[in-house]
């Protein structure tokens, strides 16, 4: 009875106190980036940084006119490129891409080429799409997106900016989906996205970075370098998070997350709720099997007491006394909600008394759902990308 007692009440304290360290690891990321925007400047070991935008493009036909459109408002440096991989697209992407290529050189762009893959031998084809590009590009520093996100102006200075301090190999931006329709899905996808990416700033600002948002993140060579290069990355269904951990293990490099919505990126909202878990999904099985240890180890831990805490809201009628549980775990997650609003609330829909409602409910329904793809982590629910299968990690 008294190991009993140790564990519920232990249970819900452990991941209050855990949540509380996040939050605090969030604060100190947020003012790391004040004090990186007040230094500005995009200075590098040998002058002027150049930056290399580099953007994989897999049949986007129908979801990148508004990346192409932002990159256009964009004030590029003299010296910086733009570098799409066109892997093996069968729609009207590649047509686009060379009407943006032309456009961007009326603009005084240009440093924009365009990489053609006739054949991607995989594992995860987004990954070797991305080492053709990485391959071929000549800046310093090497900025990430995808093609359906749309990026803010002055989005690529204001990435490098966060690259002048010599010391950071890696800079991740928030990346929040945009909000694509009416009703419950769509506001949770935008829900979804600020309270992961509080999570991963959080963790990031405690030191254990261990994954990221590939398609709102920039690089250095030399931290690429110093870990071997971008093909030693292993095969992951989530290559950006590897990346990551990869360069916070090398131990040369630190991480650092963006805590300010001025790089925000914005990315098309999936359409199905089969869609957004195969997504959700993806990025959950990229920590439960990580083959970096660590990471492995915080986000088993994280998803472990979320997912027993929820389970245990079940079991309250049977065993009353097990509510420190699912506590503790709302608790966290309003924790979690209350720094989305304070930092990110321009990024989030506003609305009514009925939006209101709903991201009560979502404090509710979140740790639902993390149980949900945990689970269908553990039992090794397949999982895609672009049509394809990944390979299990």
């Amino acid at each position: 009875m008294v190991l009993y007692d140790i564990f519920r009440y232990a249970h819900g304290l452990f991941f209050v106190t855990l949540q509380t360290a996040l939050m605090f690891g969030f604060f100190l990321e947020w003012r790391r980036d004040k004090k990186a925007l007040a230094t500005g400047g995009l200075s590098s070991a040998g002058g002027e940084a150049r930056v290399s935008v580099i953007i994989p493009i897999h049949n986007e036909s129908l979801r990148m006119a508004g990346l192409l459109t932002s990159l256009l408002e964009q004030d590029f440096d003299e010296g910086a490129e733009i570098i799409f991989v066109d892997d093996r697209s069968q729609d009207e992407s590649p047509a686009m891409l060379r009407d943006f290529a032309k456009k961007a050189e009326e603009r005084g762009m240009k440093e924009c080429r365009i990489i053609t893959l006739k054949e991607n031998p995989g594992p995860n084809r987004k990954q070797y799409a991305l080492s053709q590009g990485i391959a071929q590009a000549k800046g310093d520093l090497l900025l990430l997106t995808d093609g359906d996100c749309e990026v803010p102006p002055g989005w690529v200075r204001a990435m490098a900016a966060r690259m002048r301090d010599p010391n950071v190999g890696v800079a991740i931006g928030p990346v929040f989906k945009k909000k694509q329709g009416k009703g419950f899905f769509f506001l949770y996808q935008c829900f979804d996205h600020v309270i992961r990416y509080n999570f991963l700033a959080g963790s990031i600002g405690l030191g254990a970075a261990g994954g990221g948002f590939g398609n709102n993140l920039i690089i250095s060579r030399a931290a690429l370098q110093s870990v071997g290069g971008y093909d030693a990355i292993p095969p992951s269904p989530t290559e950006d998070a590897e990346l990551i951990s990869q360069i916070r293990k090398g131990g040369k490099y630190t991480v650092r997350a963006i805590s300010l919505p001025d790089a925000a990126v914005e990315t098309e909202a999936e359409k199905t709720w089969a869609s957004f878990i195969n997504q959700t999904l993806r990025w959950n099985n990229g920590g439960l099997f990580s083959p970096e240890r660590i990471t492995r180890f915080n986000y088993n831990l994280l998803m472990l007491v979320i997912t027993t805490g929820s389970l245990a809201l079940f079991l309250l009628p049977f065993f009353p006394s097990l509510w420190p549980l699912p506590l503790g775990v709302f608790i966290a997650i309003t924790q979690n909600t209350v720094a989305a609003f304070a930092l990110f609330r321009t990024k989030l829909p506003g609305g009514g008394f009925s939006t209101k409602f709903c991201y009560v409910l979502l404090v509710f329904f979140t740790p639902f759902y993390f149980t949900l793809m945990t689970l269908m982590g553990y039992f090794r629910v397949k999982v895609k990308w672009k049509g394809n299968q990944i390979p299990k990690t």
